[in-house]
């Protein structure tokens, strides 16, 4: 699907990468992974047609088609949400106008005889049958569909995209791209926008998705679940590893001790040696010997550790000054805007020392509910902060804030009190700024770097109720770590709104969502409330599907005592041959399916062990996984099918 042959890219004096080669097979899903500044999202844009490289090849079908999603991208404010995710179909408008086209000029043509008639009709079939083949007819629904999934609702489908946040707005080119369904999707951080719903529908519609993948993100769960083969960009080599984000680095990190432990050994080969050439080149008897030590150090391949990014942040929060035991209370909270409720009925009572989850739809009013607590917003109804309760409070867009003409050392100056002040560059050096670093202006600093600055603010002053809003979107994936690890051994009480499922897993002890018609709460952590919402869909969904049931079985029996009136024999002989053929039909596909199933857990199993420096080898197999990947899809479709047509007759299938 995708070859790179010895890629470099250099700026200037600077190498970004040199000589990286790789090969990606039709339908993987591949991570793509690299410390900050590393070059991925330049990769991705190379591979994109969108950036030259300095050398190399990159080398894909002629046919196959890429879609890119990438971090900024321009946004058409006067469109609306439905007509600009369908503008994705314009090959397939541009398809409907020719059908209409060919059929008009059919419908005026006597010459029936004629070669060029017959030419037309032949073009006419053609074009009908690519445009059923791209979805004719359904494109709108489609694009609904993904829509919706992506936290659209039916009335935002006729808002102008100039009424939605750049986030939304994100959304929307993320279902273009869905839409157009292009041979290789290269996704930028495609969650950093997206509510857990919406991040966990993506999640399981690309694992389905019939084309090729590279991923970059920092959602480890996301990550985890979708890819499974790792490639590490470095500035001296790829790392390219068949597993998921957290198997890998598991393994690149005995990686790291075992390339540590090989230079150890042979710097003191090295030492052990330049002392005998020492010692032997002065003699004359010995001085053969030397020589041939000297060879031997010229021709040694010499090691080198790999730069592997180990450093992180490290710091505690200060110990929470004691509140009164209730820390905020709210009871029939209401917030509008206007015309627009953003939610009603909210009541919360928070304890001393517990830490809570807000989640919800993007939208829900998860910021809103955090700034009242915090003073930015009022509201109506009763809310109330408990005895001695001091707020720390990390907002969305903290980083944003920062007065850009400071120096980083001057924005943590300017606010901290008393003896912390003998202590901010040691502060700093926990959240990795050291040396000229501090002196740097805040505008110059990257989204992750200023994203650091602003938590690094909330150690200025002890507070006992630490409120977060998105802390992780600019965080790597190891600051992320230790940011949670210092939350963990917090003792004060805690308010954090977040989408990262890992992150928030075992942080905190209750969930609550945030809903228009007040707070829902959960006891556990994220994945006990993503559990009970799976049970929740299902059950209703089995539900749905219960009394779906049992409407079209009443509706075929009462067809079928019409039917023995008014059939003749005959009929009823052919509805009975109709109904054996799709029960034979749905067997069919189930003994098919399983057969798929297995064979592809014996590839699975092939593939884990493959040589993928055996590119034929390893292509045949990988060809041989993804035919029977979209042919058990094809299967799945049919036999769903089949078997909706039987219940119609009144029967389940077996």
């Amino acid at each position: 699907m995708l070859n790179i042959s010895k890629l470099t890219l250099h700026f200037g004096s600077r190498t970004l990468f040199e000589d990286v080669s790789f090969f990606i097979g039709t339908r993987e899903r591949v991570g793509l992974i690299g410390k900050n500044g590393a070059g991925k999202s330049t990769l991705l844009r190379m591979i994109a047609g969108q950036q030259a490289a300095s050398s190399g090849t990159i080398s894909m079908p002629k046919e196959a088609t890429i879609g890119f999603l990438q971090q900024d991208m321009p946004h058409n404010d006067h469109q609306t949400v439905i007509d600009e995710a369908s503008s994705a179909f314009s090959e397939l408008n541009k398809l409907e106008e020719r059908i209409n086209h060919l059929t008009q000029e059919i419908t005026h043509r006597t010459d029936y005889d004629a070669e060029s008639y017959h030419e037309l009709i032949v073009q006419l079939s053609d074009a009908n049958e690519r445009f059923h083949m791209m979805g004719g007819g359904q494109a709108e629904q489609h694009a609904q569909r993904i829509l919706q999934g992506l936290g659209f609702t039916p009335e935002d489908m006729n808002r102008k995209l100039a009424e939605f946040s750049g986030g939304w707005k994100m959304r929307v080119e993320l279902a273009k791209l869905l839409l157009l369904n292009p041979d290789l999707l290269l996704l930028d951080e495609p969650t950093n926008h997206l509510d857990i719903e919406s991040i966990e529908w993506l999640e399981n519609f690309l694992k389905n998705y019939p084309g090729t993948i590279i991923l970059i993100s920092h959602d480890r769960t996301f990550l985890d679940a979708l890819t499974g083969r790792t490639i590490e960009v470095t500035a001296s080599r790829i790392y390219d590893f068949k597993s998921n984000y957290s198997k890998y680095m598991d393994w690149r990190v005995e990686e790291m001790e075992r390339q540590s432990l090989a230079f150890k050994n042979q710097q003191k080969y090295i030492e052990d040696t330049q002392r005998n050439i020492e010692k032997f080149r002065a003699k004359k008897s010995k001085a053969a010997f030397a020589q041939t030590l000297i060879k031997k150090l010229d021709k040694l391949e010499r090691l080198e550790v790999d730069d592997f990014d180990k450093s992180s942040m490290r710091f505690s929060f200060p110990p929470a000054p004691r509140s009164g035991k209730v820390v905020v209370e709210a009871n029939g909270l209401n917030k509008s805007f206007g015309k627009l409720d953003v939610f009603k009925h909210v009541d919360l009572l928070i304890g001393r020392q517990e830490k809570i989850a807000l989640v919800g739809k993007n939208g829900a009013g998860k910021t809103t509910l955090t700034k009242i607590i915090t003073g930015h917003e009022t509201g109506e109804g009763h809310f109330s902060l408990g005895h001695n309760v001091s707020i720390g409070y990390y907002a969305q867009n903290q980083a944003d804030e920062l007065n850009g003409d400071k120096s980083v050392f001057e924005t943590l100056d300017d606010e901290a009190q008393g003896d912390v002040r003998l202590r901010l560059r040691a502060l700093l050096g926990a959240f990795l700024f050291s040396g000229e670093d501090i002196d740097k202006k805040v505008k110059v600093l990257s989204g992750g770097e200023k994203a650091r600055l602003a938590l690094c603010k909330l150690l200025l002053q002890p507070c006992n109720l630490l409120i977060l809003d998105e802390p992780t979107n600019h965080l790597d994936m190891r600051s992320k770590d230790v940011l949670k690890e210092a939350l963990m051994e917090y003792d004060g009480s805690m308010i954090i709104v977040s989408h990262d499922r890992d992150f928030l897993s075992g942080l905190t002890e209750l969930v609550y969502e945030v809903t228009p018609t007040g707070l829902r709460q959960y006891i556990g952590d994220i994945k006990a409330f993503l559990n009970e919402r799976r049970a929740e869909s299902i059950a209703a969904f089995e539900l749905n599907k219960a009394h779906k049931a049992e409407t079209t079985q009443r509706n075929a029996a009462a067809a079928a005592d019409t039917a023995d009136t008014t059939l003749s024999y005959k009929d009823r002989k052919e509805v009975e041959k109709a109904r054996r053929k799709l029960k034979n039909a749905v067997s069919k596909y189930e003994e098919e399916i399983a057969t798929a199933e297995k064979r592809i857990a014996e590839l699975d199993a092939v593939m884990a062990t493959l040589d993928y420096t055996d590119v034929a080898a390893s292509q045949k197999v990988i060809d041989e996984y993804n035919a029977l990947r979209n042919s058990l899809e094809d299967l799945f479709v049919s036999w769903e099918s089949a078997g909706e047509e039987l219940a119609a007759f009144g029967e389940e299938a077996q």
